[in-house]
């Protein structure tokens, strides 16, 4: 069995522990059978996590033998990573294990060296400390997680989701994941590439439009909307429209509205009984066939095969 240790070091952030904790845990295999062995590790016993201390059952030597370690973040990412820490998540790679981290578990990463000459994310807010601390590590702060193979890292919040149920797909396969995300009440897998939705602190004068604009486009994505249509809502011309898309967003207006029309589809498939070519027509699609490869396309599933894994409504 696939054997996910999990660190546990002093100041860690609950939700970025708890995540992979939920997500590794309850993934079944298609025949019922646990996908995972999860462990909580680190080098004390007991640690504190916010407003709550938590026990560590396992020590450093649980590392040794895992198949993938998982690196929460710390409140304080700047906090000195213990040289034993540093010492047994290099031997653990050296050895073929698969290390992620999640947030700013990429600086305890970072500290390792492994990211040296490497992309990698992070929250958002500290791409920019990232980047000047640790000069030698190509930052996206622009992406939901960079899978580098034997190294991963995610951004914040419930980016960390995306990454574990990468990494239950990438070892077990899509249904597998979608079962899991299933199991944990979870959504399923965005893709890495997505972008984070804020990319900076001060957004600066255009953030205010921009966003009602965004707001405005999910409330209306159901019509056949136009790049026209949206500058002309936001009060602007399409070449500005879509800079300004591209500096907050990361992401032309297009395919934001694209991405709203996904987000609706899943809506409707989980809480209807609608036919697809009916979700097609709803979503603005127009066809039932280009609502499918979209679908796929942005999802890697189909929507008869996403419905099946999420549907919240009785079809019977």
């Amino acid at each position: 069995m696939h054997t996910v240790a999990i660190l546990a070091l002093e100041d860690v952030i609950l939700f970025d522990l708890g995540t992979p904790v939920e997500v590794f845990r309850t993934a079944r295999l298609l025949d019922g059978r646990a996908a995972y062995r999860v462990l909580v590790a680190g080098p004390e016993p007991e640690v504190g996590a916010g407003v709550v201390s938590l026990r560590v059952p396992h020590g450093l030597e649980a590392l040794e033998t895992a198949d993938t370690i998982i690196v929460p973040g710390l409140a304080d990412p700047l906090r000195p990573v213990p040289q034993a820490v540093v010492a047994a998540l290099r031997q653990a790679h050296d050895a073929g294990t698969r290390v992620a981290s999640i947030c700013v578990g990429t600086f305890t990463l970072a500290a390792t060296g492994l990211l040296d000459g490497r992309r990698a994310t992070t929250h958002w807010r500290a791409a920019d400390l990232l980047a000047a601390r640790h000069p030698a590590i190509d930052v996206d702060p622009a992406v939901l997680f960079v899978d580098e193979g034997s190294l991963l890292t995610s951004a914040g919040a419930s980016a960390g989701i995306d990454l574990c149920l990468h990494l239950v797909r990438r070892d077990h396969g899509a249904a597998v994941a979608a079962d899991a995300a299933r199991s944990a009440v979870l959504p399923l897998t965005r893709p890495g590439g997505q972008a984070q939705f804020i990319l900076r602190d001060a957004l600066g004068p255009d953030a205010t439009p921009l966003s009602a604009t965004l707001a405005w486009v999910e409330e209306h994505a159901h019509r056949p909307l136009t790049l026209q249509d949206i500058a002309d809502r936001a009060g602007v011309s399409t070449r500005t429209l879509n800079r300004r898309f591209r500096e907050q967003t990361n992401m032309t207006p297009l395919a934001w509205l694209g991405a709203a029309r996904i987000r609706l589809a899943q809506s409707l498939l989980e809480t209807t009984d609608h036919s697809v070519e009916r979700i097609a027509h709803q979503t603005g699609f127009g066809s039932a066939a280009n609502f499918r490869a979209k679908f796929r396309a942005a999802l890697d599933t189909s929507p008869a095969a996403y419905r099946l894994a999420f549907a919240t409504v009785s079809r019977g």
